[in-house]
């Protein structure tokens, strides 16, 4: 009796068994095939640039990236005239995410800007060149030349306008009484020098920047160098402590005739959100920008630079907990 009802009694575990190790089989085999994209979704914003500048195609270009990466999220871009801006937006709830430079974020910070100690980093994405455009035929030799000059200076709220400021001042010129300043953006700037309604421009932006290159194409233009403004620059502030000397290569605008090494100055740029943001989305969209590097790059030749060594090099910024969470996970 015992030898018939015994392997019938021990079948029933058995089976349990051979079911739970299947359950956690699928369970195993799933869980790599469910990606991030199946995990977040909804819309967020960017707040990027200009037309013209690199900020507003670096958002295109991570828009695309993102579609590819998490197609349940959608990102909707918003231009704007540059990072003070973006991190108005971002603290009043206009933006989610946003590109700013670094000294522009150490300022907003200083001055006690509305939401900065919220404001938390994604990742370090690429460096903005300084460069100071006059036509090839100016007696601009230096930045202590364009006194009395007319000259672009950016506009109100761009980190353009901040740099051009702090610049004019290590050259020991005062941007509201020794020049006279035109507060336009890249979108205007480059024709307003071609039509001859201004002396020279100031502008901060990744190589190349396409307004320039326009530009470079009509007439005929050349950077003045700006790398000996950097000892004084330095003595301006605690946020000047995020410039660095830099060079802008020849091939950098292969439309300037007779290009050569210019000495300049460069800061960096942060991809920006609040505290607030959710850790998966933003776990998702620090992917995205590593995994985009390549593609974004080919068109954005400076985000070419972009890599987990430096991109986890956020000063002023801590790094939002979902950027920290992926950066931890491509590490462990």
């Amino acid at each position: 009796m015992l030898s018939v009802g015994s392997p019938r009694r021990r079948s029933r575990p058995l089976l349990l068994g051979v079911v739970v190790v299947l359950a956690l089989a699928a369970t195993l085999l799933w869980r790599p095939l469910v990606g991030d994209e199946d995990r977040v979704s909804g819309s967020v914003s960017l707040s990027t640039g200009v037309n013209g500048g690199v900020y507003a195609k670096y958002g295109q270009l991570l828009r695309g990236q993102l579609a590819n990466d998490a197609p349940n999220l959608d990102m909707a871009l918003q231009r704007s005239v540059g990072s003070l801006e973006n991190l108005g937006r971002l603290a009043s709830g206009e933006a989610d995410y946003a590109i700013a430079t670094a000294d522009s974020i150490a300022v907003y910070q200083a001055q006690g800007g509305v939401g900065a100690d919220r404001l938390r980093a994604c990742a370090r994405l690429y460096d903005d060149y300084i460069q100071l455009v006059v036509p090839s035929s100016s007696p601009v030799r230096a930045t202590e030349d364009l006194r009395g000059l007319r000259v672009g200076v950016g506009q109100d709220g761009s980190g353009v306008q901040l740099v051009t400021r702090e610049l004019l001042a290590a050259a020991g010129l005062d941007m509201d009484s020794d020049v006279v300043p035109f507060r336009d953006g890249i979108g205007d700037m480059p024709r307003m020098l071609e039509a001859g309604r201004i002396d020279a421009f100031f502008w901060s932006g990744g190589l190349p920047t396409t307004a320039v290159s326009r530009l470079s194409g009509v007439l005929d233009i050349r950077l003045v160098p700006l790398g000996d403004l950097l000892p004084a620059l330095g003595e301006r502030g605690p946020h000047t402590a995020y410039y660095r000397a830099a060079v802008l290569p020849p091939d950098a605008y292969p439309g300037i005739a007779g290009a050569e090494v210019v000495d300049t100055i460069a800061v960096a740029n942060l991809l920006v959100t609040t505290e607030d943001a959710d850790e998966a989305v933003t776990e998702q969209i620090t992917r995205s920008v590593i995994n985009g590097r390549d593609r974004i790059g080919r068109q954005v030749h400076a985000a070419q630079r972009v890599d987990l060594l430096t991109a986890i090099y956020t000063q002023p910024l801590v790094l939002h907990n979902g950027a920290r969470d992926y950066y931890r996970s491509v590490k462990s």
